[in-house]
């Protein structure tokens, strides 16, 4: 009788209904604790019926024999109605009064319970009807089931009694408003014919129904006006959720490839609108200034079309792109002669603070999005009985289209695969040997990966410094020699030794990933989630060593060591350009793995090796990249404003292409397995080793690397910080009133304790709301545990009373019925 559920992944995107919380339980109980007063007292009226006699006719003995089975029937029992098993447990005819009459089997379905009780609404709410409508939310939901009256005769007065109460539920029902009425109507857990009948029976049982001429003309016009407002309410949430971004595809990859190879899909569409906000506040508060109000120019370097498209070099060094072209002085522009003024706009300051906010805004967003994603995963998610929701309730009937039900029935069926394996998969005991043996295999593993990781990390390294020296050789071969201009040869050469470090890292980041996926090959894991889980960790090692490597390049050396020996004018706009190089080879490299890794893959084997198989989709792969390229925007939006217009093109194509390949190439995985918490892994990679990281780089640079003297809005400055130190003091020097605001940059904003303080309560916030969520989930494990325990005490006590009864009953009757049982 206890119920064993399993947790589902009921993300946000592809989980129709709506659960209800546990906050709920006080009023249900409360609702138990009333109805139960009510059985109580209808179960005086006839208390004599309960108590237990023993059987004196054959009649009845053989009516016992087809009486309700305990626990074991519903598994032993035969489906053609054969002869049953003599091990069956049989109830007898005082048992089932008994058990007809315990509150938990009177209250969810018994009639004369619900009445009564919605009776006794209908005149709180009657009374209160003057003064304010209840919320809906306040009722109750009971749904246990009942055997009530099953092969038990009801009391005639009983039955009285119920009539009376559904007469009174009617008349209360006539004396409510129809919202009102159709509102009570939905909450009373009855079958819908029920409900029909009584909403019959109010309708018509009243005292006068106006004619439509005596109705006033305001009356129409008002419900017109109600009915107008609702259609165009409903269809203004039909049109939202049809232009929600890819909705269609995402709902046809669940459908065919499960919920793992989705969450990959959904965290694309997230970084997707990351950028687009951080497209938007860039684009509007430094981009669109600066173009209106353009710098003047030296002298623009010679066009070489070609490479720099890849480079970034060349023309695109002096515009918009590039760190360097932005002013350091206030925009102005005159304004008409009714203002008398000029309108101002404090290049440095809008720069400084632009980039500051867009950071913290995202750090806020990103932390709402992993707090709302692990209570959905942990407090929602993982509670048992979704199982039965998904089996019960799960389709939408408002689906009318042919395609939309077949896409429908298929995301429907890959879930249920999903938690059909999740349910027969079980923890098998090896012995100590064997897992001896399995721990040595990871281990060796976990050591070749790291090792191989290590080993990249300082291949990268040393390349990245050997490139480095060369480019200061050449540039000051080019100083000393005689020649006034470069040859087309030379410039050629010089553009595409810029691509040669993006290049080994692509690589490198390509080529690992397959050496991690065929060293797996010789570990054994229980799941495939779990397998899933020790590729990601493993990538992310290879894209951490491999970011730390390039930072510690562009900030240590290019921007404090050797920017006058490279003869760079504006260090800024090179690194810049460097993590443009990165974030487009990384697009293409991804486009070969596509190719290579999937179509040429799929080709090989089904026209050489002629066999149906279909390369699966990598999922720890294909997120890592994404990461990656994350990390690389965010780092380079101080030093390129409009990188996040390139990752939003990147994402756009990247979207389609591998949906594209997916459908042509790939297969659902062999075995399914259900990705529970797959995007609030996502979220969280996204969150503290991507963000946190470039967060920590950006303000680095602001806080202590001082800026190119030549180039930027914050050329002549020491640091970039200076730039609000200066417009303060600058304000306070124009104004008196505004000296305080000096007094408040110094110590809110330039004392490092204030930055602490706050990313300390950040933190705290942030921990405590994760021991919330944890407390939620382990409440909800205990309530279903104390459910669990109900049942087991149900038959416990249903066994003694059926063991009591049965030494009641006369010794030649035992006898009796055990012949009979042996028979069998």
């Amino acid at each position: 009788m206890a119920a064993h559920g399993v947790g589902f992944d009921a993300d946000a995107f592809f989980s129709e209904a709506a659960f209800e919380s546990p906050v709920d339980e006080e009023g249900v109980h409360h609702s138990f604790s009333q109805l139960i007063q009510e059985q109580t007292q209808d179960l005086d009226s006839y208390k004599e019926a309960i108590e237990m006699c023993p059987l004196e006719t054959e009649e009845k003995s053989k009516d016992d024999a087809l009486s309700l089975s305990g626990p074991a029937s519903s598994v032993g029992a035969d489906s053609s109605g054969s002869a049953a098993d003599p091990l069956v447990e049989r109830w007898s005819s005082d048992t089932l009064r008994v058990l007809s009459s315990m509150p938990s089997r009177t209250i969810g379905r018994s009639r004369g319970a619900i009445l009564s009780q919605y009776y006794s609404r209908t005149m709180q709410l009657c009374r209160r009807r003057q003064s304010h409508r209840p919320s809906i939310h306040s009722f109750s939901r009971s749904a246990r089931p009942s055997i009530c009256g099953y092969r038990v005769e009801s009391d005639a007065a009983h039955f009285e009694a119920e009539e009376n109460k559904k007469e009174q539920l009617i008349n209360n029902l006539q004396n409510l408003s129809v919202g009102e009425r159709v509102r009570m109507l939905k909450a009373i857990p009855l079958n819908l014919a029920e409900k029909s009948e009584l909403r019959r029976l109010a309708s018509n049982k009243t005292i006068h129904s106006p004619s439509p001429h005596e109705i006033p003309c305001c009356s129409h016009f008002k419900d017109y006006i109600i009915i107008a407002l609702r259609n165009g309410r409903y269809s203004w949430l039909s049109f939202v959720s049809s232009m929600q971004l890819w909705q269609t595809a995402l709902k046809t990859v669940s459908g065919r490839f499960g919920t793992g190879v989705l969450s990959y899909f959904v965290f694309l569409r997230t970084l997707f609108f990351f950028n687009v906000f951080l497209l938007l506040v860039t684009g509007l508060f430094l981009v669109v200034p600066q173009a209106v109000r353009p710098p003047v120019l030296k002298k623009t370097a010679p066009v070489h079309f070609g490479l720099e498209l890849l480079t970034g070099a060349g023309y695109f060094s002096d515009s918009l792109l590039y760190y360097g072209y932005y002013s350091n002085y206030t925009l102005q522009k005159p304004c008409s002669n009714s203002c008398g003024s000029h309108l101002s706009y404090n290049m440095p300051l809008a720069y400084f603070f632009t980039i500051g906010v867009a950071f913290f805004i995202t750090c806020i967003i990103l932390v709402y999005s992993m707090s709302q994603s692990f209570g959905q995963s942990f407090r929602v998610d993982r509670s048992k009985g979704l199982l039965t929701i998904k089996v019960f309730s799960c389709w939408d009937f408002k689906v009318i289209k042919k395609s939309s039900v077949k896409l429908q029935c298929e995301n429907i069926s890959t879930q249920l695969k999903e938690l059909v394996a999740e349910v027969n998969r079980k923890e098998v005991k090896s012995s100590w040997l064997r897992c001896l043996f399995t721990v040595s295999v990871q281990l060796l593993a976990w050591f070749i990966c790291i090792g191989s990781t290590v080993a990249c990390a300082l291949a990268v390294y040393y390349f990245s410094e050997y490139m480095h020296k060369d480019l200061i050789d050449h540039k000051h071969s080019c100083s000393n020699s005689s020649q006034t201009a470069e040859s087309s040869g030379s410039v050629l050469l010089k553009e595409a030794s810029l691509l040669a470090l993006p290049t080994v890292v692509s690589s490198v980041n390509l080529l690992m990933p397959g050496f991690f996926n065929t060293v797996a090959w010789m570990e054994e894991y229980d799941s495939p989630s779990k397998r899933n889980y020790v590729a990601i960790f493993r990538n992310l090692m290879l894209k951490v060593s491999m970011l730390g490597v390039l930072c510690f390049h562009w900030l240590g050396r290019v921007a404090v060591q050797h920017p006058k020996c490279m003869d760079l004018q504006c260090w800024e706009s090179f690194v810049g350009q460097e993590l443009y190089r990165f974030l487009l080879m990384d697009f293409i490299f991804t486009m070969l793995d596509t190719l290579i890794g999937e179509l040429l893959w799929r080709l090989f084997t089904q026209k050489v090796l002629k066999k149906k198989r279909k390369p699966v989709f990598d999922i720890a792969r294909n997120v890592l990249e994404l990461i990656y390229g994350q990390t690389l925007a965010w780092l380079g939006v101080l030093f390129t404003p409009l990188l996040p217009a390139v990752q939003v093109t990147k994402l756009l194509l990247l979207f389609y292409i591998k949906k594209m390949s997916l459908m042509m190439n790939c297969q659902a995985p062999r075995k399914p397995w259900l990705a529970s918490q797959m995007t609030t892994f996502f979220i969280t990679l996204l969150c503290f080793p991507s963000f946190l990281g470039a967060a920590v780089c950006v303000t680095y640079t602001m806080w202590t690397i001082k800026p190119s003297p030549s180039c930027g809005p914050f050329r002549g400055l020491g640091t970039m910080f200076q730039a609000g130190k200066r417009w303060v003091e600058d304000l306070a020097t124009a104004n008196t009133r505004f000296k305080w605001l000096s007094w408040a940059h110094a110590y809110l904003v330039e004392n490092p304790f204030f930055l602490f303080l706050a990313a300390g309560v950040f933190l705290i916030v942030i921990y405590f709301h994760i021991q919330v969520v944890d407390g939620q989930r382990k409440i909800i494990e205990l309530l279903q545990e104390q459910i669990e325990n109900e049942g087991e005490d149900k038959k416990f006590l249903i066994t003694r009373l059926q063991e009591i009864h049965e030494r009641k009953r006369p010794i030649s009757r035992r006898i009796r019925t055990m012949s009979e049982e042996s028979s069998f």
